[in-house]
């Protein structure tokens, strides 16, 4: 089968290939810089005047991830060496370039604001407003970055002199009933203790989203993943977890952890920022890989009123029997059951007899034409629509749109490249997610008005 793909009016590719002048003045129309301005602006009229140009300074960072300038060393380079260029990012003559220190400084002020997300918001928002989201179909997931920290050095073996030479030794044999309550209590002190995204997912669920993203981890952390061979891959850095719409590939939210958080334990507060921050989005399916496949998960995704889809993960569960590996019935015969319908009123999947029924040597009318499952009896196996039916399929391909959306920031949006450290990493993500999501409505926008000049 052969896909035709429609060739598109106008496509974020040709938007990067214009002329920066074109460009700029596109991409700047949507994003409004004010609340930036007034984050890193002088609040009182009082003491030494202004004298750098903080509006050219903000165009010109969201410019460099448009123009893919690695560092900001590079952008002063360019700055300096190019008057064309610094005219375009709104330094006039008289203004000096800012030093290192100086855009060091204004990133710092950014830290510690919520302005990145609030407009982010915004622009999201503006996109629902102008018909480009319908977010029916979400899916997230996470790529890993790599951090320009220095790695940490392995234990050295310099001072082996004064490792002890034997461990103490265990003792052998049961524990007594008074030993064993005092480990089960210091296990549930240290469980207590534990940081939160330390603990397991569904301590999660009573927390809002403000309070779950003041304890997400930032520091870099070595972290591992399995590529397309099955082999694990090493990295030490961060991850990015984003939530995307299937369908116009927007980033509704994005996240920022160390890399050794594992996958799953960002996927709550993914969809608490969703519900908190666009309530007006009506989300009827939330895909996932394997990775996420937990309950706490497939719960918070029923309270956002959306039908969670995740590829199940075994986890070394042997075979059902009586069910196939899609936990549909089985006859006699070994054949499954077909997927016929969903009950909303009873929460129940219905799966009718298979086809080959009709030339069974045992139809004696001993095996049973319908089989009902209740979906609350286990959710991670029972999806609507179920498992192994077209219809699941047809939804669940659509989750490769957050890989796409990945690769795009990787391979235009600087997403790849974290200059800073610590929280001050969120500040290079979040503007990567910003400008894509600041030139993707733009690209919409344009196309928008394209086709109604052209239909009139």
């Amino acid at each position: 089968m052969y896909s035709i793909r429609q060739e598109e009016l106008f496509s974020l590719q040709e938007l990067l290939e214009m002329s920066p002048k074109d460009t700029y003045a596109l991409v700047f129309e949507t994003l409004d810089i004010t609340p930036f301005l007034k984050v890193v602006s002088k609040k009182s009229l009082n003491g030494k005047p202004t004298e750098l140009n903080y509006a050219a300074m903000l165009v010109s960072l969201f410019v460099r991830i448009m123009e893919r300038i690695p560092t900001i060393k590079d952008l002063i380079r360019r700055l300096t060496r190019s008057v064309e260029f610094s005219t375009q990012c709104g330094f006039t003559g008289s203004d000096r370039i800012p030093s290192e220190a100086s855009y060091s400084r204004m990133i710092q002020k950014l830290q510690g604001s919520s302005v990145f997300q609030e407009t982010h918001n915004s622009l999201i928002h503006q996109a629902f407003q102008e018909g480009f989201i319908d977010a029916t179909v979400v899916a997230m997931d996470a790529t890993h970055i790599e951090a320009r920290d220095r790695q940490p050095k392995k234990q050295s073996t310099d001072n082996a002199d004064e490792l002890p030479t034997e461990l103490p030794k265990k003792k052998r044999g049961r524990k007594s009933k008074a030993e064993r309550d005092q480990w089960l209590q210091e296990q549930l002190e240290l469980e207590a203790n534990r940081p939160l995204f330390e603990k397991k997912v569904e301590e999660q669920l009573p927390y809002s989203f403000a309070e779950l993203s003041e304890h997400i981890p930032l520091a870099p952390e070595w972290g591992v993943k399995k590529n397309s061979e099955g082999k694990n891959v090493f990295w030490y850095g961060f991850k990015g977890h984003l939530l995307v719409d299937c369908k116009s590939q927007y980033i509704l939210t994005a996240l920022l952890s160390s890399g050794n958080v594992n996958d799953a334990k960002l996927a709550i507060p993914l969809l608490k920022s969703l519900s908190e921050h666009h309530p007006n989005l009506k989300v009827d399916y939330v895909l996932a890989d394997a990775g996420y496949d937990l309950v706490p998960i497939y719960q918070q995704s029923q309270d956002l009123g959306a039908r969670a889809l995740i590829d199940y993960n075994r986890r070394n569960e042997q075979p059902i029997e009586g069910k196939d590996k899609y936990f549909r019935p089985v006859c006699k015969e070994g054949h499954s059951y077909r997927y016929d319908s969903f009950n909303p009123k009873y929460e129940t999947l219905k799966y009718t007899s298979p086809k080959e029924c009709a030339t069974c040597p045992f139809s004696d009318g001993e095996c049973q034409k319908v089989h009902k499952v209740k979906v609350e009896s286990d959710v991670r196996k029972y999806t609507v629509p179920a498992r192994g039916s077209d219809r699941y399929y047809e939804l669940y391909k659509k989750r490769t749109a957050v890989e796409r959306v990945n690769a795009y920031l990787k391979e235009y949006f600087q997403v790849g490249n974290i200059r800073h450290r610590g929280k001050l990493a969120t500040v290079d993500f979040q503007l990567s997610c910003l400008v894509y999501t600041a030139c993707k409505l733009t690209v919409d926008l344009v196309k928008l008005r394209r086709s109604g000049k052209t239909a009139a």
